[in-house]
């Protein structure tokens, strides 16, 4: 289905001379929002990198550049990318920290609140039935108590994911930091200039898929307000009866809830985690397989996802995490076909996320569909297996004529099973 381009086979697109855009006389630096903000000398630029506190410098211009660099490949730059990243990791870290001990507090609290009230719950029931009943058995039925608890399940997943995972992430940091030495800077320069490249680039087909997301979102919530009332805004959206995947429905004839399903979310937590998985997972697909394998990976990880959660799981389901497993299964195959597409650290990252997807799952099996994951990725791993073959250049692929009919019948079939599950939910 796919071709590659020659053109400037040695150099992948990220990495190239005009990859970042034309750099102005003089000295300055670009902000996230693309904002330039001049200089009067290199000193000053230095101050300005020195003194970032929220990493607003993405890209630098300099005499002797045509083109704007990063920071990191400006030289003379060592000492200031250092203070400031000191700055940055020592703050992540007291942030992290904070969070640890305040969700700590929480998990422990809750635990030990449950394991009181299954402590006295057993000493009831012993006394109810005139048995005697050991310390040890009490302490047992109290531990099993902590263990099969749904607001002890969900306070320790809340612990792991906003908590415990941000904190190693923080420490990973700090240790890095190390390597910011003027030798060392170079290491990390083609990952960062991957990533900046990319946070760079259009994705429009992914602020498509992230609006009609948002849209059934919306009915879920406006289909909510009349039954759960404003509560429904935080906690429990509407909807899963009338489009999720209700597997006694779903297996008894109502196959269209396997692709509105994914559309539809659990609460505002459910919602903002895809939300940004979708973002960031989608534009790397767009950007590098190009848009027509977007919808059509999505597409087909989610129904090999939904069939498994169907086929294992008999709880209802929403949520996109098949399609979203499926984006993340076929980066991990498509960037290792087209090694010199991606540098290593970046296709690091993405098995990474593998990692602590699984460690997710594995903490909160209770609420995370677990099959659709495992399904999800499956799907998208063949997928790039079979649809992309194996390639030296770091051009990227091309997409035919095939490629976006396919793609297109894809998106249609996406768009319709979004604004049906809108309408579904909104008229409950």
């Amino acid at each position: 289905m796919t071709k590659t381009t020659q053109e400037n086979p040695e150099i992948p697109v990220w990495a190239r001379e005009d990859a970042f855009p034309e750099a102005p006389d003089g000295w300055g630096w670009i902000d996230a929002k693309k904002k330039p903000h001049a200089c009067d000398s290199l000193e000053s630029l230095a101050a300005a990198i020195r003194d970032d506190r929220d990493a607003s410098v993405t890209l630098v211009w300099a005499p002797g550049h045509t083109r704007m660099i990063l920071p990191e490949e400006l030289n003379g730059m060592g000492d200031a990318l250092r203070t400031a990243r000191a700055r940055w990791s020592r703050d992540d870290l007291d942030d992290a920290a904070h969070k640890l001990r305040w969700f700590g507090t929480i998990l422990l609290g809750l635990s030990a609140y449950v394991f009181y009230g299954g402590l006295v719950l057993a000493a009831n029931l012993a006394a109810q039935s005139g048995t005697t009943v050991g310390f040890p058995q009490r302490l047992k039925f109290a531990a099993r108590a902590v263990f099969d608890s749904t607001s002890c399940g969900l306070a320790l997943l809340m612990f792991l994911i906003f908590a415990f995972i941000p904190w190693y992430q923080a420490r990973k940091r700090r240790t890095e930091l190390a390597g910011w030495t003027e030798a060392g800077i170079a290491d990390f320069i083609p990952a960062l200039r991957f990533e900046t490249w990319l946070d760079r680039q259009k994705a429009p087909l992914t602020k498509v898929f992230l609006g009609l997301t948002a849209l059934v979102a919306v009915a879920q919530i406006l289909g909510g307000l009349d039954t759960a009332g404003w509560g429904s805004l935080i906690h429990h959206w509407s909807g899963t009866s009338a489009a999720g995947l209700v597997k006694e429905r779903y297996l008894h004839g109502e196959w269209w809830r396997l692709f509105t399903a994914p559309f539809l979310h659990g609460n505002v937590v459910h919602f903002l985690m895809n939300a940004a998985a979708l973002a960031y997972l989608g534009k790397r697909v767009e950007v590098f397989a190009r848009w027509p394998h977007l919808p059509l990976v999505f597409l087909f990880a989610a129904c090999v996802g939904g069939e498994a959660s169907a086929r294992f799981l008999a709880a209802p389901s929403v949520g996109a995490s098949g399609g979203l497993m499926g984006w993340l299964g076929f980066l991990l195959v498509f960037e290792t076909l087209h090694a010199r597409l991606v540098p290593r650290q970046a296709r690091r990252r993405l098995a990474a996320g593998v990692l602590l997807t699984a460690l997710i799952g594995l903490v909160g099996y209770r609420f995370l569909d677990n099959a659709a994951h495992a399904g999800g990725l499956v799907a998208g791993m063949f997928y790039a297996a079979m649809v992309f073959p194996a390639s030296s250049s770091p051009v990227r692929p091309r997409s035919t004529i095939t490629d976006r009919v396919a793609g297109a019948a894809a998106l249609a079939v996406l768009t319709a099973a979004a604004l049906f599950a809108a309408w579904q939910v909104s008229t409950i």
